[in-house]
């Protein structure tokens, strides 16, 4: 059981804490103000003694591209976070050192003496380390969450969390976003790579796993003391089961259906000890999860029993309805702790503050927030008469640290025990002494066989190996050192040219890195044929080819798979390549496993078990295993040219076509009618695009001829105010929920279907109850496969 109640901290707990120096006892915090010397408190204490201005800011958690040590010194804010482009000073490539600093400016103005007999209680720092300390130049990069999965190996993630909660505190920050506990069921949804499993009982284990390496197991000596860090179970819940895959959109379904799914890692991560849980974005059966108190409180607090803190996602509590980001009392009434507000604290908190005051917030329900912060604070060593600024704690400043070879040995364990070798004409091993080319765009980038969430937030091929991966090993460089000890060779080739006919080619290509909604996908098809030509031009010169594709999920790879003599799904390895070697060439046997089933079709329909796979949960070949495998069907709808017309692109209008509002045409798709306003903006060009400005009870029609669906190339900056429905022959849908999840996601791909639309029409209509402002860049009609959904 978590400790419910505190006493005073006796002196045998305080010396059996030996040379720990950051766990305290949860009974004792300092006491420092302006007349008085440091003196120990409880909780209940702390909290009676705090003024109601010093327990609002203990909810309220702003970006560091945003707030300033000033600043921290005159709110006394109770956290705050690097996103994940910040950095200290606005420098998101800062030196490790510069992140120290930063951590101590923090402390150290959160600590400032009070006037009066009010506790001064210090803030503390949280990040995104999802896959090792990745924000740091030079930290040790792991696999994401999928690769991990297909390990199977708790024991490994385990070890993996306690070497990241290490490179963490060298640099002074406290508090880890992490593990994503989320069960991805539907692999087009973005985040899939952050997900274990498509199966819960996986999620579960290796989720549990991470807090206890990260934080360290409860009741033993080390629990968030030296080398640990506070961990973080996320996203409550139901994140991985949105609708169609989109992130932060909507999940429907009998809730103890969903629970059985969806919320079964929390129970294991509460035993395991994890302090702090992330709300989620998404709704459940059209409630916001960072307002939904039967869930966040009911079933979080009451079946669960979880007793530490709740923290909010990205200014997620702005999605509720009739909230702002800096107006949202709904979150705190149903259950939320800390709000995330990178850059509107200042606003929030004086909302919060005349909330209270007016009495839509008890003050009750404040207390108890701000008595669950400081527990975690409490228990993390961060209140207590021993409690060091961050500069002056064990592995502060230890640099030599941040991808240390230890750390990098079990990063390459992990790439090794993470690839799944899903094809294997007697390719591998590879022989020794061969001669081997190895093409492709990601063989050399360790960038992209990071992914997303590495140094960025979308991370990006355009990080270079030399300048941004100090002491990592691509692929490539993994490949060669070990074709050299077997007595052969290796030549890096991108385009696959070569002047010495190779034995074998290793083609290695996949995914571009993706963060969140930017990798949210229609369908199945993996559209980038790069790594297909290569292999059918190695096939067509007669060199066996073997194939290594990173992604962040499975995908429909039928010609691929066909093309290629082995195929190695590799996912996201990170920094230390050299493991995929390792598997290549034998030195270490594969005992990869799928932990997501892999999709035979490519349409895009959720695939959880053995129907609709091509391969299931729980397969991967043995190096031994060299069983040929029956040629795959290549029929996709989605590949290839669609048969359809563009009825809008480029800033005209195409012949035959007419757009109208209020019964009176728009020439070109720009003039003022009907209550709509249209203007050229640029997009990719001068004035290629138009937005469109509704006013209240408009609507937009665009006329023509043209067969299949309506594919509208959009970008919605913020959500509709009122019921926005699209309308073909007959039928006319409300997309109103649809549009407020795609708000603030950039250009994205609206496709209106017979689903929405009912049967075939030449006109389209967008109407609108309420002001409505959108831009759009292309509109066309375009032939899908039968059943496409519609989707925003």
């Amino acid at each position: 059981m978590r400790i419910k109640t505190f006493a005073l901290a006796s002196t045998a707990l305080l010396a059996a804490c030996g040379e720990n120096t950051r766990v305290q006892s949860a009974a004792s915090a300092p006491l420092v103000t302006e007349a008085s010397a440091p003196a120990s408190l409880t909780v209940e204490q702390m909290v009676a003694r705090m003024s109601l201005e010093r327990k609002i800011a203990q909810l309220i958690q702003p970006q560091i591209n945003s707030v300033t040590p000033e600043e921290m010194r005159k709110y006394r804010w109770g956290s705050y976070l690097n996103g994940g482009n910040g950095g200290p000073y606005g420098d998101e490539f800062a030196p490790a050192s510069e992140w120290l600093k930063l951590a101590d400016e923090m402390w150290d103005a959160s600590t400032a003496p009070l006037d009066g007999d009010e506790p001064v209680i210090p803030t503390m720092w949280g990040t995104d380390a999802v896959h090792g300390h990745t924000n740091i130049i030079g930290a040790t990069i792991f696999p994401h969450n999928i690769g991990l999965g297909a390990t199977g190996d708790a024991d490994l993630v385990r070890k993996i969390g306690a070497a990241t909660a290490t490179e963490i505190e060298v640099t002074g920050i406290d508090w880890n976003f992490s593990p994503t506990v989320a069960v991805a069921r539907d692999d087009r949804w973005g985040r899939t790579y952050e997900s274990y499993s498509e199966d819960p009982e996986i999620v579960a284990k290796m989720g549990a796993a991470l807090v206890e390496g990260l934080q360290g197991k409860p009741g033993d000596p080390d629990y968030l003391g030296s080398g640990r860090v506070i961990a973080t179970a996320k996203h409550f819940f139901g994140d991985g089961g949105t609708e169609q895959g989109v992130d932060q959109g909507d999940v429907n379904g009998d809730i103890d259906a969903l629970k059985a799914i969806h919320a079964v890692p929390y129970p294991l991560a509460i035993e395991a000890g994890v302090e702090t849980i992330m709300a989620s974005f998404n709704s459940i059966n059209g409630t916001k999860m960072h307002g939904n108190k039967e869930l966040l409180t009911g079933v979080l607090r009451g079946e669960m029993g979880f007793d530490g803190l709740v923290v909010g996602d990205w200014n997620a509590h702005g999605q509720i309805k009739g909230c702002t980001v800096s107006d949202c009392a709904q979150s705190l009434l149903a259950g939320l702790d800390i709000y995330m507000v990178p850059d509107d604290a200042v606003a929030l908190y004086e909302t919060l503050l005349k909330q209270v005051r007016d009495g839509t917030i008890p003050e009750v329900r404040v207390d108890e927030a701000v008595t669950r912060i400081l527990r975690v604070k409490m228990r993390a060593g961060l209140l207590g008469p021993d409690a060091k600024k961050p500069s002056e704690r064990t592995n502060a400043g230890d640099y030599g640290k941040l991808g240390m070879a230890p750390h990098r040995a079990v990063a390459r364990e992990a790439v090794a025990k993470s690839q799944v070798i899903l094809k294997n004409n007697g390719m591998l091993p590879l022989k020794p002494g061969a001669n081997i080319l190895v093409a492709g765009e990601a063989a050399d980038s360790i960038a992209q066989a990071a992914g997303g969430w590495t140094l960025t937030w979308q991370g990006g091929r355009e990080l270079t190996n030399e300048k941004y991966f100090p002491g990592a090993t691509s692929i490539w460089a993994g490949i060669e050192e070990a074709a050299q000890k077997s007595g052969g060779s290796a030549t890096l080739s991108v385009d696959g040219t070569f002047e010495t006919k190779p034995d074998v080619a290793i083609v290695v290509f996949g995914e571009q890195p993706y963060a969140e909604f930017a990798g949210d996908l229609k369908n199945m098809v993996f559209s980038d044929e790069e790594g297909l030509q290569l292999l059918r031009q190695l096939d067509e010169q007669g060199i066996p080819s073997v194939a290594v594709f990173l992604s962040g999920r499975p995908l429909w790879m039928n010609r691929e798979i066909n093309a290629a003599d082995a195929f190695v799904a590799s996912w996201l390895p990170g920094s230390e390549g050299a493991g995929v070697a390792d598997i290549l060439f034998g030195k270490t046997p594969a005992t990869g496993k799928l932990s997501f089933s892999w999709p035979e079709n490519c349409e895009g329909a959720p695939v959880n078990g053995s129907d609709g796979a091509l391969f299931p949960v729980g397969y991967g070949l043995s190096l031994g295993n060299t069983a040929a495998l029956a040629e795959l069907d290549e029929n996709c709808g989605f590949v290839g040219d669609r048969i359809g017309s563009d009825w809008y692109i480029n800033g005209r209008l195409s012949a035959g076509v007419t757009a109208l509002a209020g019964g009176t045409e728009l020439p070109n798709l720009r003039g003022e009618a009907g209550g709509v306003v249209v203007r050229g903006i640029d997009k990719d060009r001068q004035e290629d695009a138009r937005e469109l400005t509704f006013g209240p009870a408009s609507a937009i029609t665009f006329a023509g001829k043209g067969e299949g669906a309506y594919v509208i190339t959009y970008n919605l900056a913020s959500a509709p105010g009122g019921i926005v429905t699209v309308s073909g022959g007959s039928t006319t849908t409300d997309v109103s929920s649809r549009l407020t999840v795609a708000a603030g996601k950039g250009w994205r791909e609206m496709v209106l279907t017979q689903s929405c639309l009912g049967e075939d029409a030449d006109t389209l209509t967008i109407a609108t109850d309420a002001p409505l402002q959108f831009s759009i860049a292309r509109v066309s009609r375009q032939k899908l496969p039968e059943g496409t959904q519609c989707s925003f």
